[in-house]
């Protein structure tokens, strides 16, 4: 017995982590699949009926909103927070004094969660409590900065508030790619007599695109399944000017108590999440096959 307690003790210590992962993370998602080909409303039924609530989805004007706001916020908060994150950690590693204050100054803000920055965010972009109303307490009356509450402009704060949030963590792993660089190279370089822009340019960033892959991975998923920092700053609004997928999966399931709907909803990001992730799979499997 306690010979195969030794040689089956792993099997045993993971067992119920794996059962648990299998119901609650596999088997809620094939639930909701199901559920997806449905006609549910406030209580799931379990007939398919095909694809209806995807159809319904894509003539939802509301939805349209959500899918366009998502890959304009995608699209600048990953090219933002990319672009701050490598000029941050390109500073830093020319071992300035105050390296590791800067670091802490720029990583403090990851350490805090959604909820407290979007929540921090909206006093200062608050018409009357923030920015416009500090600048009209120097004098300067005519001044204006409503992004908050201006329906066109207001996913921009969105963004702020996540590049805010993320171009500290986007730093520090870049950093750490910088310093991984073999030295040696970067000494032939520099007694070759090329400028130091041009190592960077040429040789030193080139040599980390594997880093680049995880960082838009990574911010990637984070703009997917952005939700608590929305709710926080604009609660989706003003109107639903702000909402995005995940916003609009939960005012579905929990507002409207249209349980197809955010079902459907929940299918198509996980979808988009599959169309980013798998490709990176992919190509971190081949690399460590060749």
């Amino acid at each position: 017995m306690s010979k195969w307690l030794e040689e089956h003790l792993p099997k045993v210590v993971l067992a119920p982590s794996f059962i648990a992962i299998l119901i609650f993370v596999y088997g809620f998602i094939a639930w909701t699949g199901w559920v997806s080909l449905t006609r549910s409303r406030l209580l799931p039924k379990y007939e398919i009926e095909g694809f209806i609530q995807y159809d319904k989805l894509f003539a939802s004007p509301r939805w349209d909103v959500a899918m366009n706001n998502l890959f304009l916020f995608g699209f600048l908060f990953i090219g933002i927070s990319m672009l701050l994150g490598l000029v941050l950690a390109i500073l830093l590693d020319q071992n300035i004094r105050t390296e590791g204050a800067i670091r802490t100054i720029y990583l403090y803000p990851m350490a805090l969660s959604m909820i407290v920055t979007g929540t921090a965010w909206k006093w200062i972009l608050n018409p009357g409590l923030g920015i416009e109303a500090t600048v009209r307490g120097w004098g300067f009356e005519s001044f204006t900065f409503d992004w908050l509450v201006n329906p066109d402009y207001a996913i921009y704060t969105i963004v702020l508030a996540a590049i805010w949030q993320s171009s500290g963590f986007v730093m520090a792993l870049f950093l750490a790619g910088l310093r991984s660089v073999d030295t040696e190279i970067i000494r032939a370089a520099q007694v070759d007599g090329i400028p130091t822009w041009r190592i960077y340019t040429a040789i030193i960033i080139p040599s980390m695109a594997p880093i680049f892959l995880s960082a838009f991975i990574v911010l990637a998923h984070l703009a997917i399944k952005a939700f608590d920092l929305v709710i926080a700053l604009t609660g989706g609004g003003p109107g639903f000017a702000t909402d995005l997928p995940a916003t609009y999966m939960y005012a579905m399931a929990f507002s409207r108590g249209d349980i197809g709907q955010a079902a459907a909803s929940a299918m198509i990001m996980m979808a988009v999440v599959f169309t980013i992730v798998v490709p990176y799979l992919y190509s971190e499997l081949r690399a460590k096959n060749d």
